[in-house]
């Protein structure tokens, strides 16, 4: 590798990885030194995945997994996130076109898959332990934030018998490829193709997931009109749904999902100081306000936030 101050520092995620562009190989550096095995080894596995699925993903140019580092194709800078920031662009026309790549996504039968290193790396499940774990992280890192110890302690013991509850009703099984970040600032737009990117935290899951975090994405504000018609057109492609129980899954996935992403954005400004994700908590609250009152299974569960964080549900 070229010497880190020859190449230039592009933009990182909330992960632990740093990124730097190559100009001259068109390639991106990827280091990671924490967590090197989901951010390198697992990363390239899971693209080699889609790649044979033909959704485009970065392809691994070279590795030095002993220096913390793996090279991969450069998709440029344009994220589908800039291009729906632009009023110009029709948003609904390119949510169509997002869609049908999830659905190519969601058509992955592949479960396992040779890394760089040639071991066999398998997909798990998306079970509901790492489901109720992800959203405890609400509890773990906003709660004690936001409200006094002993009404911490209340709240943490209802609201964990709550989302067992929740976790209990969801409908379809683990049986779908889960990107598990999938929304627009994960996609980039490449030679007139959507590209798939940050797909390292993928597993074997329920159907509505990735659909929940496109359409209730904390870092674009779109209209519950557009959200709908997003909704719709995804139901329509996919003729087998059964839309009672995938539009309730669809609605309990999308809250604790909000709730894991509270949780995470203050756990990155207070462990890591990355402030920046401070402001999209009230988006991330208007959106569990919107889902908690679509179902009474969420009942319990309102009431309870209700109390505690009155601010944020009406």
């Amino acid at each position: 590798m070229k010497s880190l101050a020859k190449l230039k520092k592009i933009k990182g995620d909330a992960s632990f990885r740093e990124f730097y562009r190559n100009r001259e190989n068109k390639s991106i550096i990827v280091i990671s030194k924490k967590e090197k095995l989901k951010n390198l080894l697992i990363y390239d596995a899971i693209n080699k995945i889609l790649i044979k699925n033909k959704i485009l993903a970065p392809n691994l140019l070279s590795e030095n997994y002993i220096n913390n580092y793996i090279e991969i194709n450069d998709f440029g800078d344009q994220t589908l996130f800039q291009i729906l920031k632009n009023k110009k662009h029709n948003k609904y026309v390119i949510f169509k076109k997002i869609i049908k790549i999830l659905n190519k996504i969601q058509l992955i039968k592949d479960k396992k898959v040779k890394n760089f290193k040639n071991k066999l790396y398998k997909i798990q499940e998306y079970n509901n332990k790492i489901l109720f774990d992800e959203t405890k992280l609400f509890c773990d890192w906003y709660v004690p934030k936001k409200l006094s110890k002993s009404k911490s302690i209340q709240f943490k013991k209802k609201f964990r018998l709550e989302i067992k509850k929740l976790l209990s009703k969801l409908n379809y099984k683990n049986v779908t490829f889960v990107h598990r970040d999938f929304h627009v600032s994960n996609l980039m737009y490449h030679n007139k193709k959507i590209a798939v990117i940050d797909s390292q935290d993928a597993l074997i899951g329920n159907r509505a997931y990735d659909l929940a975090s496109l359409i209730d994405d904390v870092r674009l504000k779109t209209s519950n009109e557009l959200k709908e018609k997003v909704f719709k057109f995804y139901v329509k492609t996919n003729k087998k749904i059964d839309l009672e129980k995938f539009k309730k899954d669809f609605e309990i996935l999308s809250v604790l999902r909000n709730l894991k992403i509270i949780g995470i954005f203050m756990r990155l400004a207070e462990r890591d100081n990355k402030k920046k994700y401070l402001k999209l908590i009230p988006y991330a609250w208007e959106l569990i306000n919107h889902r908690i009152k679509e179902q009474n299974e969420f009942n319990n569960l309102m009431l309870l936030l209700k109390n505690n964080f009155p601010k944020f549900i009406r």
